[in-house]
């Protein structure tokens, strides 16, 4: 089987590791640093029982590595409109597309049915460059919620269990192509489901990236050091509450176990990815992470009073630290 990794960075050389690991012939599309690293010395994951290293088919430009049988994207949401075209590259007839991402997706509304059904959202897709040169009907959607961090190009460290990977279509069936990318991913090690409702599992991530997103940008500690602040401890109680009822507005669903998430992130020493990205002056995901679902609520008419607050601090302390140039690429 071939696989394409669109993005291998943190989240996507941990996957692309694994997958060449387990036999899967595996290509990775990267640029600068990463490139010549991998190039190099291959992509190394750091685990808690060791280092593996993986040697992978490396380029920046996605016609040197042919069409595959399944592409993975693992890039930035702000990122992936500008990738479209390089994504094409990489299509057959039949080749399905794995899109891993953080917040609200940009074919949210594709499988749905009545008025919401196959909505463009532009602010995430502009120009609809992915619903163009993509398709919304190769997506797979997925989630996951691994900690992944970069140490040096072509470096990752993974910390924490081996959480689960929720796969599914967007309409919700259980097709060939939905069960044949979930076994080569479960033959790699990672301990995946599938769902006929992948929207549930997205609002539960967002509920859990709402919860410390906005405030790591405003104070980028470890979770550890940021929830031994009580005040901080209810305010992620009334976001994660303002989430769940956008969702619910949505038709969604999901539980939150506050106590257990709570016990982790007390614990933890991980700096959430948009408050890494934040503080090292690369662009953030803000629309998808920060403003759709804003955007959802008012539209829904559900009050986010905690969250409003929050995101306008964040989204302006975060402008206020970007140049002109840079704030354009978001």
């Amino acid at each position: 089987m071939k696989i394409a990794v669109f993005g291998a960075g943190a989240t996507g050389g941990h996957f692309a590791v694994l997958l060449a690991q387990s036999g899967v012939d595996v290509s990775v599309v990267v640029r600068g640093a990463t490139l010549q690293a991998v190039r190099s010395s291959g992509l190394t994951l750091r685990t808690d029982s060791g280092d593996i290293r993986a040697d992978v088919k490396a380029s920046d430009d996605s016609r040197d590595l042919g069409v595959q049988d399944l592409v993975l994207v693992t890039l930035k949401s702000h990122a992936l409109s500008p990738a479209a075209d390089g994504l094409a590259h990489l299509l057959g007839p039949d080749t399905p597309v794995l899109f891993l991402q953080n917040g609200i997706p940009w074919w949210y509304h594709h499988g749905l049915s009545g008025a919401q059904g196959s909505r463009p959202l532009p602010a995430l897709d502009p120009a609809g460059a992915l619903w163009q040169r993509v398709g919304p009907q190769r997506v797979i959607g997925g989630v996951t919620s691994r900690a992944c961090t970069v140490l040096a190009p072509g470096v990752i460290e993974v910390k924490g269990g081996n959480r689960s990977l929720m796969l599914g279509e967007p309409d919700g069936r259980d097709t060939n192509r939905l069960r044949d990318a979930a076994q080569a991913l479960q033959r790699a090690g990672f301990p995946v489901e599938t769902t006929g409702a992948i929207r549930n599992a997205i609002w539960s991530k967002l509920a859990l990236n709402l919860g410390s997103g906005p405030m790591g940008v405003l104070a980028p500690v470890p979770l550890k050091d940021l929830f031994a602040e009580q005040v901080l401890v209810d305010a992620r109680l009334r976001i994660q509450a303002e989430v769940l009822a956008i969702a619910r507005a949505m038709g969604c669903d999901f539980e939150i176990d506050f106590a257990a998430q709570m016990a982790f992130a007390k614990r933890s020493t991980h700096l959430p990815s948009i408050a890494q990205d934040a503080a090292a002056g690369r662009p953030i995901e803000i629309e998808s992470m920060f403003l759709a679902p804003l955007r959802m609520a008012r539209e829904r008419g559900v009050p986010t009073p905690t969250l409003d607050l929050l995101v306008t601090l964040a989204a302006l302390k975060f402008k206020a630290s970007m140049s002109p140039s840079d704030l354009n690429a978001q």
